[in-house]
């Protein structure tokens, strides 16, 4: 058996040969060469966990940039940063609440920085999973991931999570998840006192 060298040649030929061969198929749908293919005759939408973002401008949701800003978009489902001096600019997916009456919207503030958190589930939490321990300590399966920036309404979070399945959807209790790599980058750019929203 002969390997065949790939050369660029080979590579335009075969192009050219495939598209020939779909031509009469094109001709028998009545869709010329060219023309924009209607969705019901397009390939079916991959189905991902990351809805579409949408960047914002900070001017629309804070007066100032003061002490640096978080935006968490719960229907982008991103969360955004702008540093106080504005030289810095992040968005992160996010895992954002199951349900509306889980979700708080508003303007807080961050007023505590954890590295490596523990975790208690709330009364509610608890009532509705009665199987959940009563306390997690730090490590690789804590629910809070490896940081955690709490807000000033008690039980929110900004917090990372090792489940990383959970990021782009609907999956929290109240709280704002990301990936531990971007709470750990997050984690390091936030202060106490950096204003945050979720709208």
């Amino acid at each position: 058996m002969t390997s065949q060298r790939l050369t660029r040649r080979t590579v335009l030929l075969t192009g050219a040969a495939y598209g020939a061969a779909a031509a009469p198929l094109l001709a028998q749908t009545g869709i010329a060469a060219g023309e924009p293919v209607e969705p019901a005759l397009a390939a079916p939408p991959v189905r991902r966990n990351i809805s579409s973002f949408r960047a914002a401008n900070w001017q629309d949701h804070f007066d100032t940039l003061k002490d640096g800003a978080i935006l968490c978009d719960i229907d982008s489902r991103a969360v955004q940063f702008w540093s106080e001096d504005q030289s810095v600019y992040k968005m992160y997916p996010s895992s954002v609440p199951l349900s509306e009456d889980l979700t708080k919207r508003g303007y807080t503030t961050v007023i505590r920085k954890v590295e490596g958190p523990s975790w208690r589930p709330t009364p509610s939490m608890k009532e509705r999973n009665p199987e959940w321990p009563d306390y997690w300590p730090p490590g690789p399966d804590n629910p809070l991931g490896t940081h955690a920036l709490y807000l000033s309404w008690q039980y929110y979070r900004v917090h990372g999570t090792g489940d990383t399945r959970k990021i782009g959807r609907k999956s929290s209790n109240g709280c704002v998840g990301l990936y531990n790599e971007h709470i750990a980058e997050l984690f390091a750019l936030a202060k106490v006192g950096t204003q945050v929203k979720l709208f």
